[in-house]
């Protein structure tokens, strides 16, 4: 008899994809649909929610066709930096405004690497803070403070 045999981290990530696809579409029929020709809120993510879904059954019917490497280990030191770097932007930015928030972020990330070293860091989330406010503040013209009230005088 044979055994089954499947790659571990695409079932995985498939059944990841399915997990969350299904939570998004339990939560969008709260919300009106409508129509193809008039969405309403709920219409756009449903289709989302359902490629989603789609696309980790396809993740995981691939997972169980082929037998992958087993899982190797975890970065948990990218976890701890890469992770709370969105997390601290969301929090700050409001207070900060975008350059400081940026910087920081982006300087909390650039330490997920061990080869990162504190002038290169400050340089790596200066030049990300320069590039970002040029894209969006000046050529997009979004509408946002880049400095915000905790840091005026």
């Amino acid at each position: 008899m044979k055994s089954l045999k499947f790659d571990s981290t695409n079932a995985l990530c498939g059944g990841l994809f399915i997990g969350v696809g299904c939570f998004f579409i339990y939560q969008c029929l709260n919300l009106e649909l409508g129509t193809a020709l008039r969405m309403g809120p709920g219409y756009f993510p449903l289709v989302l929610a359902v490629v989603l879904t789609l696309l980790g059954l396809i993740v995981l019917v691939q997972a169980i066709r082929v037998q992958g490497e087993p899982l190797g280990p975890i970065a948990v030191r990218g976890m701890a930096f890469i992770l709370p770097a969105p997390i601290i932007f969301g929090l700050t930015v409001r207070g900060l405004g975008f350059v400081p928030s940026l910087f920081v972020a982006a300087l909390v990330a650039a330490f997920a690497s061990t080869r990162m070293k504190v002038p290169l860091a400050i340089a790596l989330a200066a030049a990300i803070t320069l590039f970002s406010v040029i894209v969006f503040s000046y050529a997009l013209g979004l509408p946002f403070e880049r400095f915000g009230p905790w840091v005026r005088f």
